[in-house]
């Protein structure tokens, strides 16, 4: 069956997400058809392969269109995409937020241009101007404010795929969430692939908690303004102060921890210990005591003992984590990680997620049991279901409109959901 409009499917971050509704405009005003945009995920050797699984699966579906890659595996391995005889066209992270690369793709470019396009990530020092308004539901709109990272971690691919830290100036950012407001969004998302590190390539160097501050002056009618994942060390003074007194940031964060234990995160090479972690969350937790956390946990890293294990699992507690995010350690060629000769054994591995996953649904049980009776502003997502402040999960038996927010008692659990 031919295609006629270009159709996305997209893996990975909520930045790929973004960033593929970028694309679509680009791709729609260039004229581009009868094409498929895959945009992958390189975060994980699992993640690659499930991007090269979900090509040979849209080939089939699709077998006039023409196949375009892109996004992070795409930079990090565009031989490997090139070399799959299902693909046409295999195009880098920064050459998919160009128009011009669209627009040169809209004609028969089979045979007449190269079959990859992926130029030096790391040469890019500028953010693509590729904001768009309103990426998201009606209800909630996602703005990209930075992109790359400059760290190293060292089970990571990531930098290699997304470049060094770029930062779009706060001018431009409240310009658009001023557009967004005016469309009648509630509540907005900052995002970025290493948010804390905002502002570091720009005059003066601001920091997050400034283009916070601003944000929340400077547009006064929004709502509700949402921190998508942190790095807790490098949360600035400004933003404590924000989670402190403004109570239109949603008290939500989700932080960027990935082990409990100190000779694990130095062998990762995080910039935080344990001690670091637990102070944070005790200090914001002091600051806004509703302060609900999501946590990324790494299970499995190489040299990962049972005690170096266990003290992941204490820190959920210590923390007082509640949405965790549980990645099973899978090696991945190109980091030092992979070089780590003392790799854990895979069946241990999951085993190791599965408590993890375990102890974080007690915690979510603990708290969902917490909000009973408690009066939240629900952000409606649909006629039914809506979020708290804190991010969960709200039933709502009477039909609400979407985009709202709506002010209710929680009555019951229902399901592991709250209902209002």
């Amino acid at each position: 069956m031919t295609v006629a409009a270009p159709k996305f499917t997209t893996l990975g971050c909520r930045l790929n997400s973004y960033e593929s509704e970028a694309m679509k405009d680009m791709a729609q005003s260039a004229g581009l058809e009868n094409a498929v945009i895959v945009n992958t995920c390189a975060v994980t050797a699992e993640a690659v392969r499930k991007s090269r699984q979900e090509i040979r699966r849209l080939r089939r579906e699709n077998p006039e269109a023409r196949i375009i890659v892109t996004g992070c595996a795409a930079q990090t391995e565009p031989e490997t995409f090139a070399a799959m005889g299902e693909v046409d066209k295999v195009i880098g992270n920064t050459e998919k937020m160009n128009p011009a690369t669209w627009q040169g793709m809209s004609a028969d470019f089979i045979g007449e241009t190269e079959k990859v396009m992926v130029d030096d990530i790391m040469s890019v020092t500028e953010t693509a101007g590729h904001l768009i308004d309103g990426f998201g539901t009606r209800s909630r709109a996602y703005v990209q404010v930075q992109n790359g990272c400059d760290h190293r971690c060292t089970f990571c691919i990531i930098p290699y795929g997304r470049g060094n830290s770029r930062s779009v100036p706060a001018g431009v950012v409240v310009d658009q969430i001023k557009r967004l407001v005016d469309k009648g969004f509630n509540e907005v998302v900052l995002t970025g692939v290493d948010l804390t590190s905002w502002g570091a390539d720009l005059p003066m160097t601001p920091r997050l908690g400034d283009l916070v501050l601003r944000i929340l002056k400077l547009v006064p009618d929004l709502r509700r303004l949402r921190i998508s994942s942190i790095d807790s060390i490098e949360a600035d003074e400004n933003l404590m102060q924000a989670i402190a007194t403004e109570s239109r940031l949603m008290p939500h964060l989700h932080l960027s921890l990935q082990h409990g234990d100190d000779l694990i995160l130095k062998r990762m090479k995080r910039r935080h210990l344990r001690d670091d972690a637990i102070a944070f969350c005790e200090e914001a937790k002091r600051l806004r005591p509703e302060m609900t956390f999501g946590a990324d946990i790494i299970a499995g890293f190489p040299t990962e003992s049972e005690a170096h294990f266990e003290n992941s699992m204490k820190l959920i507690e210590d923390c007082g984590l509640t949405w965790l995010h549980v990645f099973p350690y899978s090696k991945r060629e190109g980091t030092p990680a992979a070089k780590i000769p003392t790799q854990v054994n895979g069946t241990v591995i999951k085993e190791r997620a599965a408590r993890l996953r375990a102890a974080g649904e007690a915690q979510v049980a603990r708290h969902l049991q917490a909000q009973l009776g408690k009066t939240h502003h629900i952000l409606m997502e649909n006629a039914h279901m809506g979020r708290t402040e804190q991010f969960t999960e709200v039933t709502c038996d009477t039909p609400q409109s979407e985009g709202t927010i709506v002010t209710a008692p929680i009555v019951a659990l229902r399901g592991g959901q709250l209902v209002a």
